[in-house]
């Protein structure tokens, strides 16, 4: 059966508080950075709570764009406030888990990271035989990290700090 460990990360230049925050605001529902591709609804609880539970649903075209909608369900199992969010994915066409971890760096800088590590569930297993979905999914995170870098920087920018141009991001997959 095929199945996914993959681990994507970027660093983004700013605070580590305010990735934390940007973060859980999306899971919140927010919809300010990983749209087109992801949108997020709690369904009980709090993201930042163990055992809060949110829907995700993977927009396959972009949001409001038509195309299959691929719909799981995490879970929180363990939180570190500012620092680590640890899910696992209970319904839908996922079963797995993921870490999200924010680490400062030097700088003011912040790498924020997803390691995902799951696999295909219900029709998604047909999906899988002929789509490669890991690379989509880490192609979907990195954009997501990317808009993530460029709003915290304009936000960054608006307050008086200087903007960081464009060596506010650096992506990674592994």
């Amino acid at each position: 059966m095929t199945g996914y460990d993959l681990i994507d990360e970027a660093v983004v230049d700013a605070p580590p508080q305010a990735v934390w925050e940007a973060l859980i605001a999306e899971f919140r529902g927010a919809a300010r950075w990983w749209v087109p591709a992801n949108t997020f609804a709690v369904v009980r609880g709090a993201p930042d709570e163990v055992g809060g539970e949110v829907a995700v649903t993977v927009h396959t075209k972009g949001v409001d764009k038509g195309g299959p909608k691929i719909r799981f369900t995490s879970r929180t199992r363990a939180v570190e406030p500012g620092r680590l969010l640890s899910v696992d994915y209970v319904e839908g066409v996922f079963r797995g888990t993921s870490d999200f971890v924010v680490e400062p760096l030097q700088g003011g800088r912040t790498r924020v990271g997803m390691h995902f590590v799951g696999r295909p569930h219900g029709w998604l297993k047909l999906l899988a035989k002929v789509a490669d979905i890991g690379a989509e999914h880490s192609t979907g995170t990195s954009e997501a990290f990317v808009r993530l870098g460029r709003i915290l920087a304009e936000e960054s920018a608006g307050a008086g700090r200087p903007a960081a141009g464009d060596r506010h991001l650096e992506g990674s997959a592994r």
